[in-house]
């Protein structure tokens, strides 16, 4: 085997990403590193360009305003610092790289929403109540967490 062939597939992700495509908005958690500290950071946009490698080579491209500045950010798929990329909406498009929305403003920088099955529905439906029941998880936790170290905060009214 071929010793580049053999890196890749040990450096290749475990768990697969979502089949996205051009005009999707999705939502990459990214870990950050800050001097010691790491935290996850969401980075939410439409994607532009998904590019389809060999091996670990696929990389997809996502655009987003922020400020008034359009900001793109070029993410590997098989990059150990991406935790998950949730969709959260499919985009109508007719191109395979959109890459005209650089060169728009305000409304007309608008996708497109596609049109979902009723079992697409059915299952965006389940996901979104299985993220409010995590959410709410998390914050029982914390909560618990903060009570158990007595520096709770006051209530509030």
């Amino acid at each position: 085997m071929d010793i580049i062939a053999q890196l890749e597939k040990e450096q290749a992700r475990q768990t697969d990403l979502p089949q996205m495509s051009p005009g999707d908005t999705v939502k990459v958690h990214y870990r950050v590193r800050e001097g010691t500290r790491e935290r996850t950071q969401v980075f939410e946009g439409t994607v532009l360009h998904v590019r389809r490698g060999q091996g670990c080579r696929d990389m997809f491209t996502v655009r987003r305003v922020s400020g008034g500045i359009g900001v793109e950010r070029i993410f590997p798929c098989d990059s150990p610092k991406i935790e998950n990329v949730e969709i959260v909406r499919r985009g109508r498009v007719r191109r395979a790289r959109l890459y005209y929305l650089r060169d728009r403003v305000g409304k007309k920088a608008k996708v497109r929403e596609a049109r979902r099955t009723a079992a697409e529905e059915q299952a965006a439906v389940q996901a979104r109540e299985a993220r409010r029941a995590q959410r709410t998880e998390r914050r029982a936790a914390s909560r618990d967490q903060t009570a158990a170290r007595g520096d709770e905060k006051a209530p509030r009214s």
